[in-house]
């Protein structure tokens, strides 16, 4: 049993690395969640703010767009030129995923420096393309309503997650100490 436990000491190192912040995180996010319940922020700050953001791309691409809160859920509609195209969620606002990204950069932690500065660069890049992802899925559902189910569960999804995977895997080739260690 020591000697399992010496031999894959880096893959348990990272595996518990990556659990306790991922669990630190989220527990973080959801008493974040918990304390914006009645907020002017309706559902919460970073969902509303997605909301805006999003919205505010949609606009500057020609199209009339508002967005409110949904009076049977906590979520706000997206309007575009009238017609009620989509939702924006607490699970559209990105956090989860860059929780997910901070848990696996600090599990594959290279130098301090580095690691920070790619883990915070990362983040934002996430968070600018999820808000660029909602602005062409609402134009998208707006354009095409036929095309709901592959546009929402498949395509853009396709986009958010293949990226962090793209992040993930250049910054394992090229920064993470894991990878110094086997050159």
């Amino acid at each position: 049993m020591k000697n399992l436990l010496k031999k894959y000491k880096s893959v348990i190192k990272f595996i518990l690395t990556f659990l306790i912040v991922y669990l630190v995180l989220s527990l973080c996010y959801k008493l974040y969640l918990d304390r914006s319940s009645g907020s002017k922020y309706y559902p919460d700050f970073i969902t509303n703010l997605v909301a805006k953001q999003s919205s505010e791309l949609v606009g500057a691409m020609g199209y009339d767009v508002h967005y409110l809160a949904h009076e049977n859920e906590p979520s706000l509609k997206l309007i575009l030129n009238g017609k009620y195209v989509a939702r924006v969620v607490e699970g559209c606002n990105s956090v989860s995923v860059i929780i997910l990204f901070v848990a696996f950069m600090v599990a594959f932690a290279g130098r301090l420096k580095p690691t920070f500065f790619y883990t915070l660069a990362g983040g934002v890049l996430i968070y600018a393309v999820n808000i660029i992802r909602i602005a062409i899925l609402s134009i998208g559902l707006y354009n095409y309503p036929w095309r709901r189910e592959i546009l929402h569960t498949a395509i853009f999804p396709l986009i958010i997650y293949g990226m962090v995977f793209i992040l993930w895997m250049f910054w394992v080739n090229r920064f993470s100490s894991i990878n110094k260690k086997h050159e």
